[in-house]
């Protein structure tokens, strides 16, 4: 069974970054086991350093850091003709390169801390055909499919 891949949006990756104790940094120890795969768009990485650089500018050095020691699978921004084709998908189209990233890259869940724009209305999840949900049920739904073992690491 190949690892799940696991999409991180902005808020999500911001939540890891920012605090230790959570369900997004629970992931992050689980990419650093290669018991997962975290999946990022360049978007998602500029978006999080400027979000950090706003809010928790002590952060900034411990996230460089981790861009260097996780192995993260970094896609591409999607193209705007690809974009164009999916218009409409979600109610707010600023997350329609986020949405798209995490369906052309294929993964198994998208995890975001998005309630109204994305976990909130279920046509996107149901247009996309992704899994979307916040770090705790990614976390949940990681350990169904892992099986709960006591090297996983508890929030």
């Amino acid at each position: 069974m190949s690892s799940p891949e696991l999409f991180l949006d902005s808020s999500a990756l911001f939540a890891a970054a920012a605090s230790t104790t959570g369900a997004a940094h629970q992931l992050l120890l689980l990419s650093e086991q290669s018991r997962i795969v975290v999946v990022v768009s360049e978007q998602v990485i500029v978006e999080t350093e400027h979000a950090l650089a706003r809010k928790r500018p002590g952060a900034l050095p411990a996230y460089q850091e981790l861009l260097r020691a996780l192995a993260m699978k970094i896609v591409l921004d999607p193209p705007a003709a690809i974009l164009a084709m999916r218009s409409g998908m979600t109610s707010h189209e600023a997350d329609l390169p986020i949405l798209v990233a995490a369906m052309e890259a294929q993964v198994d869940y998208l995890v975001t801390l998005n309630r109204r724009h994305f976990i909130d209305d279920p046509r996107v999840a149901e247009r996309s055909g992704l899994q979307i949900g916040t770090p705790g049920d990614a976390l949940h739904w990681v350990r169904g499919r892992l099986g709960a073992s006591p090297a996983a690491p508890r929030p």
